[in-house]
């Protein structure tokens, strides 16, 4: 392929989905919010009664999920869920259905069909290992565990909703374990990627340093 891809790795509220979103306006890039379609599945999972470890259902279901993405906005069988999919309980649904080898395998060629002229901008934690292994820039973000579950603290806060910090932080500690342990597409940073701890960078720079990145190799 010579569409161009980029792909931003990396664990749970590390501001990836923000850099991302913001180096595809940037270049006028269409964007892939990967982790978007692992949320779907545990949404739908959840309102169907499928048990999040029931692989075969849900792989099933992954083929056929009646969702679209438009314009920012993401359907369900026609229903916008762009904020139900952003419920903590759905965050952690999905990293549960993450694990599932089956419903990766579903969901694979659905991410790929992303790859679009001119280029994809897309985020998760397996894009440039196994989704884009050809990309043409690869990024790992980080941030530690601490400044991430502020930030997540910070977004609920901000939507109106309790939240306990401490909880939260728990929450993420527990899904990074289970992201980096799983036996398909663990959470890695590859050979080839580059590093940016966002610990102590604004969106602006992050966004900056991955726009050098994509002009030094497009140069």
């Amino acid at each position: 392929m010579t569409i161009p891809v980029i792909t931003l790795d990396g664990p749970s509220a590390s501001g990836k989905g923000t850099v991302a979103a913001r180096v595809a306006a940037s270049l006028g890039f269409h964007y892939l919010d990967s982790g978007a379609l692992y949320r779907l599945m545990a949404l739908y999972a959840m309102r169907n009664q499928i048990a999040l470890d029931h692989e075969a259902r849900l792989a099933m279901a992954a083929v056929r999920l009646p969702a679209t993405f438009a314009e920012g906005v993401v359907k369900l069988e026609g229903e916008d869920v762009s904020d139900a999919i952003r419920a903590e309980e759905v965050g952690i649904g999905a990293s549960k259905v993450a694990v599932l080898p089956a419903l990766r395998a579903a969901l694979l060629q659905r991410q790929r069909d992303f790859r679009q002229a001119p280029g994809l901008v897309t985020d998760g934690r397996d894009m440039g290992s196994v989704v884009f292994p050809d990309a043409t820039v690869k990024v790992f973000l980080t941030a530690s565990a601490a400044e991430r579950a502020r930030r997540r603290h910070k977004q609920l806060i901000d939507k109106g909703e309790a939240a306990n910090i401490l909880q939260i932080q728990q929450d993420i500690e527990e899904r990074d374990a289970r992201d980096a342990a799983r036996p398909v597409a663990p959470l890695k940073a590859e050979a080839d990627a580059h590093m940016l701890d966002t610990t102590d960078l604004t969106v602006d720079q992050a966004v900056a340093q991955v726009l050098a990145w994509w002009r030094n190799t497009a140069n």
